[in-house]
């Protein structure tokens, strides 16, 4: 296609125009960012000299705050000399301790109002060569400050003046002059005299930071003494605070020296603000980016850290295997049951270090099995036997699971372990103890029947050995209307007969009523915790059904118990069996059962404990707990009325009372008491009921 006319000619120039105007938009762009950047460095400059000049008359503010601080504290520690009207020695020992601890005060003198030294210190540090004549004069500094200081009736400075040290050199001092007066009237002066320059050393010097000089000055700029660091840099600032104190003045002058701002460091930043201005958007889409990320990689975090801490929290052992039967994982529980560390599992996968030798093949033939997925564990669970690292054997239940990774993959499986030992052993000790009570409940409740039928029949057979002896004294007197001669013989041998009979029905009765009343020959001293414990977990057994909270109280350092420990424990099993009976009813809101052991009263020569066994029942009405202790009294159908009858028995065979009272608001409270180990040779005596 062809141009139009005159385009070849005129391309030249509208190149060159358009090469112009990019050349001046990218100048003026040039020059606008460079006087952005001057103005910015001018003005970064002059904020960072004001702030510099801002900080100085800050420091030189505070340091004349913490002069006059200390010129305070001198004031008040110099004052305090003369509390208690101290004499000459006292009042120089605590001048001297004064002066070991400020050392801005290196002379202290009480004069009297004459201006005659009375007594005066000096400073351990630093002795001074003094003029006495010099200080004693009527226009010294110690007169005019001290004239001053009576004209005021207060404390009063003297101007500077120059000391010599005796080493060719000197030190600027000042004179501060106090009045001591006495019901208004003028006893002495307090002269104290300070070094300018320890002034600044001790009170302006901590504070003091890199680069700055801290002066004091007077009027007309003459420095009196300095302090400070090395001059650094090339820009000094300065500051003066007027320090004006009665009697006198001085000017605390500060300078500080900074190097002058650098234009690098604000190009610089001008250049990065230009560059952060453009990389705005790339920052807002990193910001979205980097936010998700981070609450992922914390949500992870935290998954993490939960399930770590959970396993570590584990009393339940855990191991992890892959499909080769190697172990990938074990937690803290495992290691601790099994006595191994991770790093001798982990890697292991035949005949595993926690095998019994004897079970290593049955194991590991069951292992393959389940491996290979012929033998899948069972859901419930099974029991085997492991073996720690020190050779003990112990029982664990296992419970397998297979591991699924994130795209429903089996990778392993997964194991956990629980040590039941302990549950074996309890459970055994529960069923003996369980088996013993029952042994023992059957015999004593054929003791108490025995007892009761001793009781019972004790009075008839006394009653027949009585008529029959009556009988045989009626034949042995005659009489008119006695029966014939040949009968008498006849019945004299039957009534004979019946006495025998009756005493040997005595003597079979005592010798039961003897074999019951053996069981005091094996009381022995107990605790009566161990008491509690040899019983509780049959309660908790029947406490967990019924749904009966218990709580156990106490005494602390009890004696222990003389008793027969398998009837007392029964005693306590009878009582809390009933307690929690009589809580397990509808309308029961709380159901609370209280053990409690303490003291009971007691005296010099016998000493007793007091069983109490509380409940939160409905209670117990009064004609019910007339008949309570009656044998065969009962008010449930299932029972025999023998409990609390058997359970008075052993505790009155023990020397002690048993009874019951209601509890507030609702409740019974059984209360029974034992007595405690007695002291050699005396015997103990049941309290009174």
């Amino acid at each position: 296609m062809p141009l139009p006319p005159g385009t070849l000619s005129r391309w030249p120039w509208r190149r060159w125009h358009i090469a112009w105007r990019r050349w001046s938009l990218w100048t003026a762009l040039v020059l606008l960012v460079a006087g952005m950047l001057v103005t910015q460095v001018w003005l970064a400059g002059r904020y960072e000299a004001t702030e510099v000049q801002n900080r100085l008359d800050r420091d030189a503010a505070d340091a004349v705050s913490d002069i006059r601080t200390g010129f305070t504290h001198n004031l008040q520690n110099l004052q305090a000399l003369q509390a208690g009207d101290p004499d000459i020695a006292s009042w120089e020992n605590r001048a001297g301790r004064l002066l070991s601890v400020r050392r801005e005060l290196v002379r202290i003198e009480w004069r009297e109002p004459s201006l005659r030294v009375r007594a005066h210190a000096e400073t351990p540090y630093r002795p001074v060569q003094w003029d006495a004549d010099a200080r004693g004069g009527n226009h010294s500094n110690v007169a005019l400050a001290c004239g001053n200081a009576r004209r005021v009736g207060g404390p009063s400075y003297s101007g500077s003046y120059y000391q010599p040290l005796g080493d060719g050199r000197g030190t600027e001092m000042m004179e501060l002059c106090i009045p001591l007066t006495n019901e208004g009237q003028n006893t002495g002066y307090l002269v104290a005299t300070l070094s300018l320059q320890n002034v600044l050393v001790e009170m302006v010097v901590p504070g003091l930071k890199r680069g700055q000089e801290v002066s004091f000055t007077e009027a007309d700029g003459t420095r009196l003494a300095m302090v400070g660091a090395n001059r650094r840099g090339t820009r000094m600032f300065t500051t003066q605070q007027l320090f004006d104190l009665p009697g006198t003045a001085l000017v605390l002058r500060m300078d500080s020296w900074h190097t002058a701002p650098s234009v690098f460091p604000n190009v610089l930043t001008a250049l990065v603000t230009a560059m952060s201005i453009a990389l705005v958007t790339v920052l807002v889409v990193l910001v979205r980016d980097n936010r998700r990320r981070l609450r992922a990689e914390r949500d992870l975090g935290d998954a993490l850290a939960f399930r770590k801490a959970m396993e570590d929290s584990l009393v339940t052992g855990l191991r992890a295997r892959d499909l080769q039967g190697r172990i990938t994982y074990v937690n803290p529980a495992f290691c601790e049951m099994v006595g191994f560390s991770a790093p001798e599992l982990l890697g292991q996968a035949d005949r595993l270090p926690y095998w019994p030798p004897e079970f290593a093949d049955e194991y590991r033939r069951r292992q393959v099995g389940r491996l290979s997925g012929q033998h899948p564990p069972p859901r419930e669970g099974y029991e085997s036997t492991f073996m720690r690292k020190d050779g003990t054997r112990f029982p664990v239940m296992i419970f397998e699971a297979p591991l699924i990774n994130a795209q429903g993959l089996h990778t392993g499986w997964m194991s956990a372990f629980l040590d039941v030992s302990e549950q074996r052993r309890i459970e055994e000790l529960s069923r003996a103890s369980q088996e013993r009570l029952q042994a023992t409940a059957r015999l004593a409740t054929v003791g108490e029947m025995a007892s009761l039928l001793s009781h019972e029949l004790n009075q008839p057979l006394a009653a027949i050995a009585s008529y029959a002896s009556g009988s045989l004294n009626l034949l042995g007197t005659p009489h008119a209307s006695e029966p014939p001669a040949t009968h008498l013989p006849d019945v004299r041998v039957a009534l004979q007969r019946i006495a025998q009979q009756a005493e040997r029905a005595g003597r079979v009765i005592k010798s039961v009523h003897d074999f019951v009343r053996r069981r005091d020959q094996t009381r022995e001293p107990v605790a009566a915790e161990d008491l509690l414990e040899a019983v509780l977990p049959l309660i908790r057994l029947q406490a967990h059904k019924l749904r009966v909270q218990i709580r156990i109280a106490v005494e602390p350092q009890l004696p222990r118990v003389l008793c027969d420990r398998t009837m007392v424990e029964q005693v306590l099993l009878n009582l809390a069996r009933n307690s929690m009976q009589a809580m397990d009813g509808p309308g029961t809101p709380q159901r609370l059962l209280e053990l409690r052991v303490r003291r009971a009263a007691s005296n010099a020569q016998n000493a007793w404990l007091e069983f109490q066994v509380i409940d939160c029942g409905p209670g117990i009405p009064d004609d019910v707990g007339a008949k309570l202790f009656t044998p065969f009294f009962t008010t449930r159908a299932e029972g025999m009325g023998l409990g609390l009858s058997l359970c008075r028995t052993v505790v009155e065979q023990h020397g002690g009372f048993l009874g019951h009272a209601p509890q507030a608001p609702r409740g019974t409270v059984f209360t029974f008491t034992l007595p405690a180990c007695p002291a050699a040779g005396a015997a103990p005596e049941p309290p009174d009921a």
